[in-house]
């Protein structure tokens, strides 16, 4: 059988061919190892290896190459990501939420004249004890940041010798109150606050003009602009108000 001019085989010879005779010899000069005796023994000659066998770093793939640096594209993406948050802001200010300032006195000590709110009517109902911000034209252009005190179906009355407040027969604690109120305004008591409307008050009884005079009255939902989520100034007083 004629062997092939390569590697001493034929072509239909299955057997894995030796190892031509440069391929057993160290790329280095043969280093002396311990035997099992102790004894020094010359290295053996290195062996065709399975692929397997081969040191790992051996068999892997050769590490593609890393793009270069391009400053206009690292300049784009951070661009992009710039205007997507700012679309984001802007979207939740202009629908979600908005930053007012509180013009006065009448919530004071909870609230100062000069404070920044966030304010949202998100997914809002009012509830009693609520700080909100309302606005009705025909009592004031500008906004107000009043705290309901009772909502719709509620009934409240009030004994401005004692100062106190009753909704639906109960006594309010109200520890947020600058003083007793003794500021009575021109509204009749006990009230019923209609469905869909809210009675509000400020915290400083004595200076606020709020729903106990028919300046303001009751106030429909549809004129409340948020409640107060937080207030963002000044820095020290920053946080959530109740």
């Amino acid at each position: 059988m004629k062997q092939d001019e390569n590697n001493g085989f034929s072509r239909g010879d299955n057997r894995e061919p030796e190892c031509p005779e440069a391929s057993r010899v160290p790329a280095q000069a043969p280093q002396n190892t311990m035997d099992e005796s102790g004894a020094e023994a010359p290295e053996a000659e290195r062996l065709c290896e399975p692929e397997e066998l081969l040191p790992p770093e051996d068999r892997l793939p050769p590490e593609e190459g890393k793009p270069p640096f391009d400053i206009r594209r690292e300049l784009f993406d951070w661009s992009e990501s710039f205007v997507t948050a700012l679309l984001i802001i802007v979207v939740l200010f202009a629908f979600f939420v908005r930053s007012i300032g509180v013009d006065g006195h009448s919530m004071i000590d909870t609230l100062q004249d000069g404070d920044y709110l966030i304010v949202s009517n998100l997914f809002y109902d009012p509830e009693p004890g609520d700080i909100v911000v309302l606005t009705k034209k025909t009592f004031m252009t500008d906004s107000i940041v009043k705290r309901i005190i009772a909502t719709g179906g509620q009934t409240i009355d009030m004994n401005f010798a004692t100062g106190e407040v009753w909704v639906d027969g109960k006594l309010l604690d109200e520890p947020y109150l600058r003083e007793q109120m003794w500021k009575s305004g021109d509204m009749t008591y006990p009230l019923t606050v209609p469905d869909g409307c809210v009675f509000v008050m400020g915290d400083n009884r004595n200076g606020s003009t709020d729903s106990r005079f028919s300046q303001l009255g009751i106030v429909d939902e549809r004129y409340i602009v948020g409640h107060v989520l937080f207030r963002i100034w000044p820095l020290h007083a920053f946080g959530t108000v109740s």
